[in-house]
């Protein structure tokens, strides 16, 4: 043991150490190169002996498998500043089911198929509302294929203005806007449809979307201030395109439809009929008779 120039007692290496630190600070005492096992003699991370655990537990080693890769892209990826997640989207909304409480009071309905029939069990159903600036309407059949109403100066088809809510192979219901030429449907590219939603379910087509109620003069939209025969269809698809509706004379409405009336209007389907189309109520007048007269 011996003393320093500060007289301190000093031994072997410690002296220096002690020394330079006193004269440089703290970072004069690091870890030379080869210290640091630059060199093959050293214990880093070259020159480690065999053997020797220690030394692995001291040198932090990177791992880069993939499996810390993806841990950190995690991070970086999905994690705020703050470390939280960031937030998802949230689940859309299922569709919401047709009300028929509320027709002929806050909307107009147009039924056709069994009497006391619903959205959800006649063959065809069709609701409209005014909402602002808006007319919704809510169209349900019972097709896989597609749903539709038009909107004409007659009963007739051709030249009408046609709102269609069509099945894809997607699974998909897509809104779709058609001018009929004659009995032909073509696709318009201009579509006058809004937040437009629909599902297909129990072998039924069901949609619901709005439409402007003034729109500029085109010659393929109507205005709906003004009054118009409803036509009523449904059909199947091939490939999300629309083929002939299901039965060869669609109903229609009886008169022009204002959208600002609502009503709740039925139309028996072809089943439900039989006993009151003229030929039948005749024949029920003649039997009658035929009883009440008896034979001679």
């Amino acid at each position: 043991m011996g003393l320093g120039k500060s007289g301190i007692p000093q031994s072997g290496p410690a002296k220096v150490c002690l020394l330079l630190l006193l004269l440089a600070g703290p970072a004069a005492c690091s870890a030379s190169p080869a210290d640091d096992g630059a060199g093959p003699g050293g214990r880093g991370p070259r020159g480690r002996a065999r053997g020797d655990s220690s030394a692995d537990e001291a040198v932090p080693r990177h791992d880069s498998s993939y499996g810390t890769f993806a841990g950190e892209f995690y991070d970086l990826r999905y994690l705020s500043e703050e470390g939280y997640p960031f937030p998802t989207a949230p689940p859309v909304d299922p569709f919401a089911k047709i009300k028929v409480d509320d027709c002929g009071k806050t909307k107009g309905c147009f039924r056709y198929g069994k009497p006391g029939c619903n959205a959800e069990t006649c063959d065809y159903f069709l609701s409209y509302r005014m909402i602002g600036a808006d007319v919704e309407f809510e169209l349900s059949a019972d097709t896989d294929g597609w749903v539709a109403v038009g909107f004409s100066s007659d009963k007739k088809m051709g030249g009408d203005d046609v709102m269609a809510c069509v099945h894809d192979d997607n699974g998909r219901v897509r809104i779709q806007h058609f001018y009929n030429v004659g009995q032909w449907a073509k696709e318009i590219q201009r579509n006058p449809a809004r937040d437009e939603e629909g599902v297909f379910e129990n072998n039924r087509v069901t949609c619901r979307f709005k439409r402007p109620v003034n729109v500029p003069r085109d010659e393929t939209i109507v205005d709906l201030h003004l009054s118009w025969y409803y036509l009523f269809a449904w059909g199947p698809a091939i490939q999300g395109s629309i083929t002939r509706h299901d039965i060869d004379s669609p109903p229609t409405s009886e008169r022009v439809v204002s959208i600002y009336k609502y009503e709740d209007i039925f139309m028996p389907s072809a089943a439900y009929q039989t006993f009151s189309s003229p030929f039948c109520l005749l024949l029920i007048v003649a039997l009658t008779f035929y009883l009440l007269m008896g034979t001679p």
